[in-house]
């Protein structure tokens, strides 16, 4: 896969993902997992979903007949573009301690 970066908020979005969910639960996890740091708005959110749609990379549940709300969840490409992601936070990160350890 290509080396993409996301922004944060799409790495939350897939994130949280990762488990079947819908918008406002979206909204509640990326604040949990962000710890209050990244605040999804709703028209920010439904904006990433539509580009993630049209990306492959989550998909619609088909809705439950005793519930309005549409649930979403990660394909096998979008976990392939967040494990990438992934990594190259995890080599940031590294490449960040060892300069700061004056290797």
């Amino acid at each position: 896969m290509q080396n993409i970066a996301l922004t944060e908020g799409v790495y939350y979005i897939l994130l949280s993902l990762t488990k079947p969910m819908h918008g406002y639960g979206i909204i509640q996890n990326v604040l949990f997992l962000s710890k209050g740091r990244v605040h999804l708005a709703a028209g920010t959110l439904y904006g990433a979903i539509n580009s993630l749609l049209e990306k492959g990379w989550i998909v619609a549940l088909p809705e439950e007949k005793d519930s309005r709300k549409k649930e979403y969840l990660i394909t096998e490409k979008g976990n392939e573009v967040l494990s990438d992601e992934i990594k190259r936070l995890k080599e940031l990160y590294e490449n960040g301690k060892d300069f700061l350890k004056g290797e």
